[in-house]
């Protein structure tokens, strides 16, 4: 239940990849579509999608991708590529750099190595539990203490808009609104956060390699009720999750108030 050097070498060239596409992409206007529920899909999205899958799962392998059909076979594989190929499409079509490439790998259930790569930004950080962590290149870990005290806590746009974050900041809290879960993920495993969490529904695709991320980094992912994340479920959907340093995490799930 470990992933291997040769898993990283894969995400690693897999995110190569994906920038080239990207110089193409972020120097014109790509087509946009509109799935049935509304939102926005892009020749991107596709692109990016079709080379992940060219280049990441190998015999035996399962594929999980917001942007391909789900197949029911993966299910009986062990090792699973769980991607993502733009979280935050909405920011990518908008302009605002805060979106990018997630790659997960999960082995029996369990996310053991990811990647993320945001061409915008610039950010590309990759980990495997047990080999750590880098941020663009340089070895990071999660920021560490117990305390919560003026900590940057990054929270989904929406559900800030919402107001579902007043409560935080006046607890004294730095919260910052920002977009993609996946990226919000990536921040924290940097070390350029100090935590984020939703109590929202997740797809697994949105989630699986950060989590990845910042367990590689020294740190923890719970979903809201305290247990670890499980993925390549039938419904790969997860009820919420909350990422911290081990050591804030009992805070974190006390101010909160989950079950």
């Amino acid at each position: 239940m470990s992933a291997t050097p040769s898993d990283l070498q894969r995400i690693d060239a897999a995110l190569d990849a994906c920038a080239l596409l990207f110089v193409d992409f972020l120097t014109r206007e790509v087509r946009v579509e509109h799935k049935s529920a509304g939102d926005p899909v892009t020749e991107a999205d596709y692109a990016v999608d079709h080379k992940l899958h060219e280049m990441l799962p190998r015999d035996g392998e399962g594929w999980l991708s917001e942007e391909s059909e789900d197949d029911p076979a993966r299910l009986a594989c062990s090792r699973v590529w769980i991607v993502d190929p733009i979280d935050g499409t909405r920011q990518f079509v908008a302009g605002v750099p805060e979106w990018g490439v997630s790659i997960g790998l999960a082995v029996d259930g369990v996310a053991v190595a990811g990647g993320f790569l945001n061409p915008a930004s610039g950010l590309r950080v990759v980990g495997a539990v047990g080999l750590g962590c880098t941020s663009n290149g340089n070895p990071t870990v999660v920021t560490d203490g117990a305390s919560l005290d003026g900590i940057r806590v990054l929270a989904s746009r929406s559900e800030y808009a919402r107001g579902e974050w007043t409560r935080f900041e006046s607890m004294g809290l730095s919260v910052q609104p920002t977009g993609s879960v996946a990226h919000k993920l990536a921040l924290v495993a940097a070390g350029q956060a100090d935590a984020t969490w939703t109590l929202r529904p997740k797809n697994e695709w949105d989630v699986a390699g950060g989590v990845a991320l910042i367990e590689a980094a020294g740190g923890r992912c719970v979903l809201p009720d305290g247990e670890a994340p499980r993925f390549n479920l039938a419904i790969p959907m997860l009820d919420g999750l909350i990422s911290a340093s081990p050591q804030r995490m009992p805070a974190i799930r006390d101010l909160i108030g989950t079950p």
